[in-house]
């Protein structure tokens, strides 16, 4: 089971080969991409989206690098076909290397505060992808790898897109609404897993606000442009709602198939539910999403130190949330994933 080689991809050595595939991002930066396996299932697996999320292109490279030096009888290369982008924004990536390295096992607080970098509507990758007679790519990024998804020839039977939050109770899922009704292995499998490493699950109810429609405990439907225009068009604000281009998720689908596409959303710093709520907007999420924009502005202005946010932070409940229980999660959502879809596959024939 694609599950059981967690361990060995996140303990692996990085050493990442030559890429099969390579474009430029628009500074002009190595856009590497990657095919492994012969398999008949094809997987896509993109990550770094968002410039300041940096655990989905690690787990990703973690990845390329065990792949690449395995024999090809291995299970993960002969039942399937892996097309892996592991950092989308490389541009973004040079500008988020101030707060984090590659070995970190926690981030730290107060230098993702003063360094984090994130592209606003309009130059987010996530909603920059091209669908044909709709839209066009919005960066040169999205547009090497929607052709490298076609190079791939069929549809596609499972596509991640892997991203974080800075705060959240736990890990939240967000699953392709088409497979929302097909999505019980997958649900159990990634609850389950959660617990086992010790974290509560991310349980808000957005009431459909962007597209997020809760589905049960830790589970979301991931949003869409549409639903994204949607709401800034509801606020009278038409130029923000056209700043936004098809998903990666939407953009995929468009080539056929039934592609079960989905979101890992891993905090970086998990926050206590101390007021027990899923409503939106979220007393709690409020709560720390002033404190986070004050110690900021303290840190930024020299009014506080490091160490005073961090024992402040730590004082209200704010915990670091282990890197690599992030990237295990991730993959446990993959593996998940693989595992609905074969379900569904063997049920039909």
């Amino acid at each position: 089971m694609v599950e059981s080689y967690i361990e060995d991809i996140v303990t692996t050595s990085l050493i990442l080969p030559p890429p099969h595939f390579e474009g430029s991002s628009r500074e002009g930066r190595p856009l590497p991409g990657y095919h492994y396996g012969s398999g008949g299932f094809k997987i896509s697996l993109i990550a770094g989206c968002h410039a300041d999320e940096p655990t989905g292109p690690r787990l990703l490279r973690h990845l390329v690098s065990y792949l690449s030096q395995q024999e090809s009888s291995h299970p993960l290369l002969q039942g399937y076909s892996w097309w892996i982008v592991p950092h989308a924004n490389p541009d973004g990536e040079v500008a988020n290397r101030g707060w984090y390295a590659e070995s970190d096992n926690h981030y730290s607080l107060p230098r993702y505060l003063q360094y984090a970098v994130r592209e606003l509507p309009g130059d987010d990758m996530e909603y920059g992808f091209p669908i044909e007679g709709r839209a066009g790519p919005l960066r040169p990024e999205n547009a090497f790898i929607y052709e490298l998804w076609k190079k791939a020839g069929l549809s596609f039977h499972l596509h991640a897109s892997l991203h974080s939050m800075a705060t959240s109770f736990g890990p939240w899922f967000l699953i392709d609404p088409a497979w929302v009704g097909r999505s019980d292995i997958l649900q159990e499998q990634c609850r389950k897993k959660t617990k086992e490493l010790g974290y509560l699950l991310n349980d808000i109810d957005r009431s459909g606000e962007k597209g997020f429609h809760r589905i049960s405990e830790g589970f979301c439907a991931r949003p869409n442009s549409e639903a994204m225009k949607a709401y800034f068009l509801e606020r009278d604000d038409p130029k923000t709602a056209a700043l936004f281009h098809p998903s990666s998720m939407e953009s995929i689908r468009s080539l056929g198939g039934d592609c079960l596409t989905l979101v890992s959303e891993m905090p970086f710093f998990t926050i206590p539910n101390a007021s027990q709520s899923m409503a939106w907007p979220n007393p709690d999420y409020q709560k720390w999403q002033r404190l986070m924009a004050n110690w900021k502005m303290e840190l930024l202005t020299g009014k506080k130190r490091e160490e005073v946010v961090l024992q402040e932070a730590h004082h209200l409940g704010l915990r670091s949330m282990a890197v690599e229980d992030q990237m295990r999660l991730q993959w446990e959502l993959v593996a998940a994933g693989v595992r609905q879809v074969e379900k569904r596959r063997f049920a039909k024939s």
